[in-house]
């Protein structure tokens, strides 16, 4: 546990807790009295309002629309179904800033509903929550998907051969062995969409912010340190509370589950009911998680002088006059790379160590590391980001202008997953295995290479191809590391974004197209060495 313990330690507690002294520090003395003023403050408020009404809003929205496919996916068995769920979990992997963009090309000026119906609803609420639906759909899928997939269905079949109908066995029988999965998925996409902070700045202009918005404007904007100091505390809290209760709900989940073979619980759609839910899952998937990519694509093709490759042709060019870079676009790719290569080395170490000292103790203080791995993915990632700027500027750490700063922030982010990754898969190794080894004459050394890393090996792999997608995607603390002369894709699509032009909005689009297909491509290697999670998590 040091190596992780140190790594959050010095690249996330401490940034986070400078800024948060810098905003409420004065003269030597805590200043509490803060924390009430600005959270008495009715613009703030809103923010507030708005973060929590909005989370509760899309997580609803996402369980509703996405049931039907975690069903499909777990019970019926049809062709292409491999490929279709990895075209699921793109969206899931993409970041925030594409999903963003790919929905205001869809919905926003030009798209094809202001084309057809004259219909517009970017800087509208109703944006957000579709971009929220798209970006979770792969959350509950994965997570109540999985462990339907696993629940032995002759329960329910009993339970109709008494006398009970469809509905009641479901809902007397399946629920109840669903409902941890289903608070897990919830609790999850209540905590990615209360912290959401690209698709808000992007689709709800003005007029919307969370708490992420809002502590990014406070800080990069207004330089009002102390407002964003309390904000940071407030979210923080709320996230805590929802990863405390996230982590009983993954005990309770695997304590009481009794599972069965996958593979022995999915079958051909049988009847006009499952072709009718089928055919109702696929047009969902179409209309909406592989329509708004479709059109992110073609309106990177869209020039004025029709279909085209102008607008990748204008990423390798510097326009001299007022660019937002200081390099060609294009070379955002390449840094894009280079860092996510790097933050997925370091996430792999860090998390697999951890994954490791978890599945060997036990007890409250164990507990409370493994709720300490998952807070990169909830506390603000803007905090973060300017924590690096103030925190990592003296000797022996100066890292502000070595390009490991960039790395390091995104594997804070990657971190979590390589662990819920790799976690079940060395639990279920057996211990006996090691005992065995050891009695041999194995070293800790040797036991850990003979006989923990074949078992593990595919799931290290998964791991890293999350890890790099989610690193590729990272854009809330980068924006605020990462240099004018080596920029990230993410943030080179926010700066296009962010100009006036119909060349910056096509080469905004052409970047998020590359960056999307740079994803996918990570996710689909992901799936050909998928291994089977026998917990249910995601």
């Amino acid at each position: 546990m040091a190596l992780p313990v140190t790594f959050l330690a010095v690249f996330f507690a401490y940034p986070v807790a400078a800024i948060v002294g810098r905003g409420l520090r004065d003269g030597g003395m805590w200043q509490f009295a803060r924390i009430g003023e600005v959270i008495g403050r009715d613009d703030l408020q809103r923010v507030l309002w708005f973060t929590t009404w909005q989370a509760l809003a899309s997580t609803a929205l996402t369980l509703l629309v996405a049931l039907p496919g975690a069903y499909v996916f777990a019970r019926l068995d049809f062709p292409g179904k491999r490929l279709l769920r990895a075209a699921v979990t793109v969206p899931f992997v993409l970041p925030t800033v594409v999903v963003g963009t790919a929905f205001l090309a869809l919905v926003g000026r030009g798209g094809p509903l202001d084309e057809l119906w004259g219909i517009r609803l970017d800087a509208t609420v109703w944006a957000i929550l579709l971009a929220h639906v798209f970006f979770n759909y792969a959350v509950v899928v994965r997570t109540v998907g999985g462990l339907w997939a696993q629940l032995d269905p002759r329960q329910e079949e009993a339970a109709r051969v008494l006398g009970a109908g469809r509905i009641a066995a479901w809902r007397q029988v399946t629920l109840p062995a669903l409902t941890p999965a289903l608070a897990a998925a919830a609790l999850m996409v209540f905590l990615f969409t209360f912290t959401s902070f690209g698709v808000v700045q992007i689709l709800g202009g003005p007029s919307y912010a969370t708490l992420e918005v809002e502590i990014y404007r406070q800080t990069a904007q207004l330089l009002d340190l102390r407002t964003a100091a309390v904000l940071t505390m407030v979210q923080f809290v709320a996230v805590g509370a929802v990863l405390a209760v996230h982590a009983w709900t993954l005990r309770r989940r695997e304590s009481t589950l009794r599972l069965v073979d996958p593979a022995r619980t999915a079958r051909p759609p049988r009847g006009l009911g499952q072709w009718t839910l089928l055919g109702v899952v696929l047009t969902t998937i179409v209309l909406l998680l592989l329509a708004p990519l479709a059109v992110l694509v073609e309106r990177s093709l869209d020039t004025p002088g029709g279909y085209g490759f102008d607008y990748y042709r204008a990423l390798g060019d510097l326009d001299d006059s007022g660019s937002a870079f200081l390099v060609p676009p294009i070379e955002a790719v390449w840094n894009s790379l280079q860092y996510a290569l790097a933050a997925t080395a370091i996430a792999v170490l860090v998390g697999g160590l951890a994954a490791a000292a978890l599945t060997r103790r036990a007890g409250r203080l164990v507990r409370g590391f493994d709720a300490l791995l998952m807070l990169p993915l909830g506390v603000s990632a803007v905090t973060v980001g300017f924590g690096f700027l103030i925190t990592l500027d003296e000797p022996p750490l100066d890292l502000r202008a070595s390009w490991i700063l960039v790395p390091l922030a995104q594997a804070l982010v990657g971190v979590p997953f390589v662990v819920r990754t790799m976690l079940p898969v060395l639990r279920a190794v057996d211990g006996r295995l090691r005992e065995a080894a050891a009695v041999l004459g194995a070293s800790p050394l040797r036991v850990w290479r003979e006989v923990d890393l074949p078992m593990v090996r595919r799931a290290v792999l998964i791991a890293a191809g999350f890890a790099f997608a989610v690193s590729l995607g990272e854009f809330g603390a980068t924006v605020f590391i990462a240099r004018p002369d080596h920029p990230t894709l993410p943030v080179a699509v926010a700066r296009l974004i962010g100009r006036p032009g119909e060349l910056n909005y096509g080469q905004a689009m052409a970047l998020s197209t590359i960056l999307m297909a740079v994803c996918a491509t990570a996710l689909l290697l992901l799936e050909r060495t998928r291994v089977r999670n026998t917990s249910g998590e995601f």
